[in-house]
């Protein structure tokens, strides 16, 4: 009896001095889609505005660009965004400043949080957002209010203007997805993607929006044009 009970006992000491293997599951390093925005056709001309209030600020007349192209017909402000796929997204809070009586920038990209709206003229603005997914605001920014905060908590495309200053106009575009907005020479990139095939899509405010599908793999770079036509008339 004493010497299968030491036995047992040693078997048992055996099986537990025994290596445990487990098994180590590494990420897969992100891929990324790098690419370029071009203008097919003609780009229209800047829209002149006369001004007729806060001159001192603002200037006698503001050049209204809508579209604007770089070197190699690049086309600048648009936005590149991959709706299904997981990787950096814009940051949660943004800032929208008013100088010189224009949106700083025209396009802001922000995810879904607090935005801060400057007012860096120190004269009477008013911004206005027209929105549907987030509740809309209206608000007078005079020129004591420096800042004023708002919260935006659901991914939409925000057109945003002064009332005050008719020609100012601008775009809020909130998502919770990866996202960027191109250079002055169309050219943008999107880092540390999930792998597998992704819609990738491009918005402009005026010549719309077009996608594409892309096959990112892990640690390769893909790339993609997009070709967005100018609008006739």
């Amino acid at each position: 009896m004493k010497r299968s009970f030491l036995l047992g006992a040693m078997g048992i000491g055996l099986v537990a001095a025994l290596p445990v293997w487990t098994a180590v599951v590494r990420a897969q390093p992100g891929g990324q889609v790098v690419g370029e925005v071009k203008l097919v056709g003609a780009a229209p001309p800047p829209r002149v505005v006369d001004v007729n209030k806060d001159m001192a600020v603002c200037g006698k007349e503001k050049r209204i660009v809508e579209v604007a192209v770089g070197p190699g017909a690049g086309l600048a402000g648009a936005v590149v965004s991959m709706p299904d796929a997981k990787g950096k997204q814009p940051p949660s809070k943004a800032t929208l400043d008013q100088k010189g009586c224009e949106f700083h920038p025209e396009v802001l990209l922000m995810a879904p949080g607090e935005l801060d709206v400057k007012n860096s003229d120190g004269i009477l603005h008013n911004i206005h957002s027209f929105s549907s997914a987030n509740a809309p605001f209206n608000m007078a920014q005079p020129k004591f209010r420096k800042v004023i905060s708002e919260e935006i908590s659901k991914p939409e495309i925000i057109r945003i203007q002064c009332d005050v200053h008719s020609w100012m106009h601008g775009w809020l575009f909130v998502t919770d997805h990866p996202a960027t907005v191109t250079d002055a020479a169309g050219a943008f990139t999107l880092s540390n993607l999930s792998p597998g095939k992704h819609k990738v899509e491009v918005w402009h405010p005026v010549l719309g929006s077009q996608s594409k599908t892309v096959d990112v793999r892990p640690g390769e770079t893909a790339r993609v044009t997009f070709e967005l036509a100018a609008k006739k008339g």
